[in-house]
């Protein structure tokens, strides 16, 4: 199954942290927070402005991003646990 998001909402997979720290210490499961950094997976054709335009997005597929602590929708997509969430929601692409 494919999913295409509407309008200015953009999918993106977690990319899991890091186990240990650079210490060397080794994180729990219990005590690890979700990552905020990602992959954008999908990306909708834009919003439209007062006008009616269409404004396209910023961000496309393969763009490693970060986002809020508490942004998007958690869905599950052919096995994959993925966020929706719109564009406005992403803090940065990491270059």
């Amino acid at each position: 199954m494919t999913f295409q998001p509407l309008h200015d909402r953009v999918v993106v997979r977690r990319i899991e942290a890091e186990e240990k720290t650079k210490g060397g210490i080794i994180i729990p499961d219990t005590a690890k927070e979700k990552p905020q950094e990602g992959e954008i997976v999908a990306v909708g054709p834009g919003a439209r402005d007062e006008t009616g335009k269409l404004v396209p997005l910023d961000v496309k597929t393969g763009d490693r991003v970060l986002f809020g602590k508490w942004s998007g929708t958690e869905v599950r997509i052919d096995g994959q646990d993925l966020l929706i969430m719109k564009e406005s929601d992403i803090m940065g692409v990491l270059a």
